[in-house]
């Protein structure tokens, strides 16, 4: 689902862009019996409240409403990964880039299996454009290993 509803609930929070939202869709006159309905809705909904002059814009309320329901934030390797799970960027941290690497690995590959540059391409194919690159970055970290002709590529069997 979507976030974008927090940007528009956001810019309610904008006295100017306020202004320039209600002249965009102003309405012709309403009867008394449609205002004071559209009114009572607007109330309802949090985003007006009777003040001593008449109704006025309840900020407090809309900003409760963006701390509400704050957005979750991504942790682990899921913060490089774009809306479709494949790698957007490269983590600079080192512990960032190895752990990313570990978790495309853990995806990627069964132990004991050994695949062609080809199939290792198409499963490393999933996870970003630059298959060649992530190639060698999982062979630099150690977690996958090419046989002596340089042909196949395999998971390394971890020490632990």
């Amino acid at each position: 689902m979507s976030d974008r509803w927090r940007g528009v609930v956001a810019a309610l929070l904008n006295p100017d862009l306020r202004a320039v939202l209600a002249e965009v869709i102003a309405a012709d006159e309403l009867s008394d019996a449609r205002r004071a309905r559209a009114l009572a809705r607007l109330v309802e909904s949090g985003l007006v409240r009777e003040g001593e002059d008449g109704p006025e814009f309840d900020e407090a309320s809309v900003r409760g409403i963006l701390a509400a329901d704050p957005p979750a934030k991504k942790s682990g390797p899921a913060r490089f990964l774009d809306g479709s799970g494949r790698i957007d960027r490269y983590p600079v941290q080192d512990a960032d880039r190895l752990e990313l690497l570990r978790w495309v690995a853990a995806r990627a590959f069964e132990p004991g299996e050994v695949l062609s540059e080809r199939a290792t391409n198409e499963r490393l194919g999933r996870f970003a454009d630059d298959v060649a690159g992530l190639r060698r970055a999982l062979v630099d970290a150690e977690l996958l290993e090419r046989t002596r002709s340089g042909s196949a590529y395999a998971l390394v069997e971890s020490a632990d």
